[in-house]
């Protein structure tokens, strides 16, 4: 093949390329009649609530974590994960040996202390009646006084060294502080755990796996509609097609703040009578902080259909058309309410424009939005009326992507 037969066969390529093109464009959308090029749904009436969703961890309203006082070995283990306890049953023995040598040297103290003092009340009574005969001194009869109040305060003292050496002995056996369930146990026989500034933790006890609760984090643009009494929904991965209920118990007034994005824990209460919920488990929460009855609502598909023809050329000035929003093109973006979606939280009196069809043509129409959910938005207001049908999107045969204007060939 010369390179003249191969330019030849390259044009006419070229040529049934854009001719093919030409027929798509012409054939496939223009052809079509408004009707059958978009898809439309009616305006109606119905109910709308606006929710805040944010995700959280199931936690027991009661989770204590059981650590010791002394240091030691791990000697016996009573309790497994998952066994049930009750108030002072054993949980874990240390290995006791030097606690008890501790106990019995203290023991003996008190032994030697109170045979001194002993000594010291007779020395003192004697002196006593050797005064009154004029036997000794006052100085001499002092001194043994001084000497009894010494040898009580040195008995007191080995006391309390002997209480404290019997308490530690005694804190070498780990009991359980409350009814409840072993949820997890961080040690095992034979190891040593060291009591020193921070307690270490041997076993966790959930007190009632029946009451949960649900930590959350939501925004600080959510947080001002949420309020305690409020109905949380929420679901959990062990069980997706399950919704569960609980209610708002409380807002921390604790802010949390990473990479300059401020949160707040709102813990949510949950009944768990078949303790099927678990501690860990994640809870996708949603919850609805306000709502509207038979309102008047828009397809959030229809505010954000933009057709081809419209140009998203400003007005002079880098202004919006006029019966646009400041930040709205033809459209406005419908998505849920969902946390960290701020069009869906402040639509509220903000406009936008959606498309109805009438004498073959697109009409645009400028609405007033209320309250919005993941699927419908509220009409406050415009010229939008009930039954009306608005443009939601182009049927697969219009051949054209709603953003594109035609084939762009180079």
């Amino acid at each position: 093949m010369n390179r003249k037969t191969g330019r030849l066969l390259f044009g006419a390529l070229l040529i049934a390329a854009l001719g093919g093109g030409a027929y798509w464009y012409f054939a496939g959308g223009a052809g079509q009649t408004p009707e059958q090029r978009y898809r439309t749904a009616e305006i109606g009436r119905g109910d709308v609530t606006q929710t805040v969703s944010a995700n959280g961890t199931l936690n027991p309203v009661v989770l204590i974590s059981v650590g010791t006082q002394v240091s030691g070995t791990v000697k016996k283990l009573y309790v497994d994960f998952n066994d049930k306890v009750t108030a002072g049953q054993p949980l874990l023995e240390l290995d006791d040996a030097l606690v008890s040598a501790s106990e019995r040297q203290s023991a003996a103290s008190v032994s030697s202390a109170q045979a001194t003092l002993e000594l010291a009340t007779a020395n003192e009574a004697r002196m006593k009646a050797l005064l009154a005969e004029e036997y000794v001194s006052k100085q001499e009869y002092d001194q043994a006084a001084q000497a009894l109040k010494a040898a009580r305060a040195q008995l007191a003292l080995s006391q309390a060294q002997n209480a404290r050496d019997r308490a530690n002995l005694g804190f070498t056996t780990i009991r359980s502080p409350v009814d409840g369930v072993v949820i997890d146990r961080v040690v095992d026989l034979g190891q040593t755990v060291a009591a020193s500034f921070q307690t270490p933790t041997l076993i966790k006890i959930a007190k009632d796996l029946s009451e949960m609760r649900i930590d959350t984090s939501f925004a600080e643009a959510d947080i001002g509609a949420i309020r305690e009494g409020q109905k949380a929904r929420f679901t959990v991965d062990a069980f997706p097609d399950r919704k569960f209920e609980g209610v708002v118990q409380q807002i921390r007034l604790n802010p949390t703040t990473q990479q300059n994005v401020v949160t707040y824990n709102v813990r949510i209460s949950v009944a768990n009578p078949d303790q099927i919920l678990l501690p860990g488990m994640t809870a996708y929460v949603t919850i609805g902080v306000q709502q509207r009855k038979d309102a008047l609502l828009v397809p959030n598909a229809a505010l954000r259909f933009k057709p081809a023809e419209a140009a998203p050329a400003k007005a002079e000035g880098g202004r919006p058309p006029a019966g646009m929003a400041p930040g709205m093109g033809a459209g406005a973006d419908g998505g849920g309410a969902k946390s960290g979606n701020a069009k869906g939280r402040k639509r509220d009196g903000q406009q936008a424009t959606v498309y109805v069809l009438a004498d073959g043509k697109l009409q645009p129409v400028a609405v007033q939005l209320g309250i919005t959910d993941s699927r419908n938005t509220e009409v406050l207001g415009g010229e939008l009326a009930e039954g009306a049908q608005v443009v939601v999107g182009e049927n697969g045969g219009g051949g054209k992507s709603p953003s594109s204007v035609g084939m762009r060939m180079f």
